[in-house]
């Protein structure tokens, strides 16, 4: 068997990526790469980032859930979506605002999720769970002993995370959501354009 290095360490990499089914750590890269220091590792990776940033590439080496995996770029997802001919599977509002609880609140049980939404949680928590989107972390040490739920790595790897600290802050989803006064004026106005017509 050839050596990376004999082969282009650099096509080697490209080639772990493009048939690893999760992301790849640094230190699994520098196993894989025989001969390879960390250093080496991770100027190769970027090599082949600075390669896959050209405009005129469909591809790109995303730092996501602790490793990195090689995803279309998001530009390109009309094609993707007709070469498979369905959309993508989303996930209900209340999946994502239970998601967002456990994401933020973590290591959570679901009497504290369902105290908090004032909804029976069960379903939402047990397709959560299928989709591999959250974990059971353990139980809590109290009566009951309640399942504590936390995010998974596919969680990360779903919503394109290096790690849990990119959530977004509450000030960031603040800025995002209009405020209270800015939806009523602009309810107002949509009132009053209906009532002109």
């Amino acid at each position: 068997m050839d050596t990376p290095a004999e082969l282009g360490a650099i096509g080697v990499l490209e080639a772990l990526l493009f048939v690893s089914e999760a992301p790849l750590s640094l230190e699994r890269m520098e196993e894989m790469l025989d001969g390879c220091s960390r250093a080496e590792v991770s100027r190769l990776l970027a090599d082949l980032q600075e390669k896959y940033r050209q405009p005129d590439r469909g591809l790109v080496v995303t730092e996501v859930a602790g490793g990195y995996r090689l995803t279309t770029k998001p530009e390109m997802a009309p094609w993707v979506q007709r070469l498979r001919g369905s959309k993508p599977a989303r996930l209900s509002r209340a999946a994502l605002e239970t998601l967002a609880l456990i994401a933020y609140k973590q290591p959570i049980t679901k009497i504290e999720i369902e105290a908090i939404r004032g909804v029976m949680v069960d379903g939402v928590v047990k397709t959560l769970v299928e989709r591999d989107l959250i974990r059971i972390l353990g139980r809590k040490p109290e009566v009951g002993r309640p399942i504590l739920y936390g995010t998974s790595r596919s969680f990360l790897e779903y919503f394109g995370f290096k790690d849990l600290s990119e959530l977004p802050t509450m000030k960031e989803i603040e800025a995002l959501t209009p405020s209270t006064t800015e939806k009523e004026a602009s309810d107002e106005a949509v009132d009053q354009t209906e009532k002109a017509e």
